[in-house]
């Protein structure tokens, strides 16, 4: 008996990648092109999104420690001389790029490394938004134009991407970049939104240390963003939390929710050491005797996003689940 074919957000095809890749990148500057804002730009008065006015003088040398805009700063070509290269995707080019120095991640970050590259300009948030952290980013370049990309709590997740991308746009003179990525975004929700029918439940998982858990549909991790963005209807509407590992849920009350989609965060896949063996998302799920029997499982109508998700949940990564979500809710 052959197996199921499952779709995923990275299986949809590599043409999908290539075409992510050549609609939301900018081209790569050439060595004789100045690939960043001119200096008669700036200097430029922004408003973060912490709602901070901010004088930028100059963008030189620039300190990013938010994973959402880690590939945004690959694609834009951005002069990033630090940031926490232990939290980038291994897709992004800048990872292994030395001339970027590695605070290391925000467990124990490494600020001497921020004092050691001296920016002008720190783009913060994220994993780095917590008081201590942020403090510590602060003391460590006292000078640079500090941007909070941390945004309001009950900020959708529409909002953010577009307020975000907007700001940078700005922050880097990259305005008509940011509008065709805003766009691109937009009509990815747009396409997921028409292909889905709201009869039919969707719910959120997350496989993390070989166990299946729950990500509940208001700010669990991952799914809920996309609940949020397609009105997506709930298998399961059960009380749950945003710990990066998803819930503990019987498998058996998760069974009897009878999704017809599963929408899957496999954070093992982002965050395994090499060498390290884990089980793959879509294994560990359909090889579960207790959803076999779920229609989700019965009708392969499973979309596990992109395996670096965790790492990056930023725009592109909203793109990439939203089109594979399309083309799954369009096929099933």
């Amino acid at each position: 008996m052959s197996m199921p074919r499952i779709l995923t957000a990275t299986s949809i095809g590599l043409a999908l990648i290539l075409a992510l890749a050549g609609c939301a990148s900018t081209p790569a500057a050439s060595p004789t092109e100045d690939s960043t804002a001119s200096d008669d730009y700036y200097p430029v008065t922004v408003t973060d999104l912490a709602g901070n006015e901010v004088t930028i003088e100059s963008a030189e040398s620039v300190a990013i420690t938010d994973n959402r805009f880690f590939q945004l700063a690959a694609d834009w070509d951005l002069p990033v001389t630090v940031a926490p290269r232990d939290l980038f995707s291994p897709n992004n080019p800048l990872k292994e790029d030395s001339d970027i120095l590695n605070i290391g991640t925000h467990g124990e970050p490494d600020f001497e490394q921020i004092v050691a590259a001296d920016p002008d300009l720190v783009i913060n948030g994220y994993r780095f938004s917590s008081e201590e952290n942020a403090q510590g980013v602060q003391d460590a370049a006292p000078d640079a134009a500090f941007i909070d990309m941390t945004g309001p709590v009950d900020q959708s997740a529409d909002e953010y991407v577009v307020e975000s991308i907007t700001l940078l746009g700005e922050v880097f003179d990259r305005k008509e970049e940011a509008d065709a990525l805003i766009e691109e975004f937009h009509s990815s929700v747009d396409a997921a939104k028409n292909a889905y029918d709201p009869a039919k439940t969707v719910m959120g998982l997350v496989t993390s240390g070989g166990e299946i858990n729950y990500s509940n549909p208001t700010d669990g991790r991952g799914a809920s963003i996309f609940f949020s963005l397609l009105d997506l209807t709930p298998a399961l509407d059960a009380a749950g939390s945003t710990d990066h590992t998803g819930d503990s849920v019987s498998l058996e009350a998760l069974a009897q929710a009878n999704a017809d989609y599963f929408l899957v965060l496999d954070r093992d896949a982002a965050v395994s050491e090499v060498g390290q063996t884990v089980v793959p998302a879509l294994e560990l799920i359909t090889g579960s005797a207790a959803l076999a029997n779920v229609p989700a499982v019965q009708n392969e109508a499973i979309s596990v996003m992109p395996a670096d998700y965790y790492l990056t949940e930023d725009v592109f990564a909203y793109i990439a689940v939203l089109d594979g979500l399309t083309e799954l809710f369009s096929s099933k």
